[in-house]
């Protein structure tokens, strides 16, 4: 195989703000992997709370750039196995190049993703539509502007009541909210049961990461579901989510790609929590690999194209909610390396 490989820094639409800080552009790594006359492609958003940078990724790959180059590719399951031994400390590169092998063993096998994997996409879940922390008159600006029928509403402020309440005013959509690891367990228990009579469906990651005590009290009072995201991050995690969280949301770069992801779903059904898969700012290229989990899944959190500004490809279609792939092999994307 060839290896390709550039970094790209998208804008946002606008300053996309969460507990932990505030930024204007995505930088991500995209790579490029060519085998005769088929191109396979994969993208990792660099994320600054998880301490890998794009510069990261491309020092441990030009490192080894011709082991990655060197595998003969006949099953990206087992290319995912030998890029986790390669770089056994930056799972954010491993996601980029496990994408890009699946992409390339789609298109040599001439099916889309999810036909590999036995499914049908079809018009389940919808996708919701993130609102960044702001100002609570710019919220509810944010979620004018771009009319949704799900909404994932960023908290862990002191005015997070009055940012829902405000919300709730404007839109009978559902409502689910991200507090991005910013409560107390004493916070949590204040305002999970006034969200759920404001109509919220779910509270994602309330405590940090590591407080599992605080998620054994809330597991155990919470009047909503609560799915884990920053507490399940590798394989090892969804085991001890259980009794903790009612589901996982699943994110391809922090899990280290498509193919522990797969193996994520499976174990988190045997303990009969729910599935979610996460955007983490993601151009339409990553993008498309979430939507063909889409069969898969309980929820879906995939609108990183609908907040850049700009994108790198094209092949995913966006309408009111609903969110579908080209239907060509593999990711299903185009664009221009």
């Amino acid at each position: 195989m060839k290896l390709k490989y550039k970094q790209i820094n998208l804008p946002f639409k606008h300053p996309f703000t969460i507990s932990r800080g505030t930024k204007t552009h995505q930088p991500s790594l995209v790579v490029e992997l060519e085998l005769g006359p088929y191109k396979g492609y994969g993208e990792s958003p660099a994320i600054t709370y998880y301490d890998i940078t794009v510069e990261q990724m491309i020092e441990d790959l030009e490192k080894k750039k011709l082991f990655v180059e060197k595998f003969a590719l006949i099953d990206p399951e087992r290319y995912w196995h030998y890029l986790h031994h390669l770089f056994p400390k930056n799972p954010f590169l491993v996601c980029a190049l496990d994408m890009a092998g699946w992409d390339l063993y789609g298109k040599m096998k001439g099916k889309p993703l999810y036909q590999l994997w036995n499914t049908t996409l079809n018009e389940g879940i919808m996708t919701d539509y993130t609102i960044g922390i702001d100002t609570i008159e710019k919220m509810v600006e944010k979620m004018q502007e771009k009319p949704w029928p799900i909404y994932k509403i960023k908290l862990g402020t002191p005015e997070d009541i009055a940012i829902v309440k405000a919300l709730r005013k404007h839109t009978d959509a559902v409502l689910r909210v991200d507090a991005n690891a910013g409560w107390t367990t004493e916070e949590a228990l204040e305002k999970i049961p006034v969200l759920a009579g404001l109509g919220v469906e779910l509270i994602e990651q309330p405590l940090h990461k590591d407080n599992w005590d605080g998620m054994k009290i809330l597991f155990e009072r919470s009047a909503l579901p609560l799915i884990a995201d920053e507490s399940c991050v590798f394989e090892k995690d969804v085991e001890k989510c259980f009794m903790h969280f009612h589901g996982i949301n699943i994110k391809l770069t922090k899990c280290s790609g498509i193919t522990p992801a797969r193996r994520m779903i499976t174990k988190a059904r045997e303990l009969n929590l729910k599935v979610m898969m996460g955007s983490m700012n993601e151009s339409t290229l990553g993008s498309s690999a979430i939507v063909h989990f889409i069969p898969q899944l309980d929820y879906v959190d995939v609108d990183g194209p609908l907040l850049l500004a700009e994108d790198i490809a094209t092949g995913v279609h966006f309408d009111n909610g609903s969110v579908k792939v080209s239907g060509e092999p593999g990711l299903g994307v185009f664009l221009d390396f």
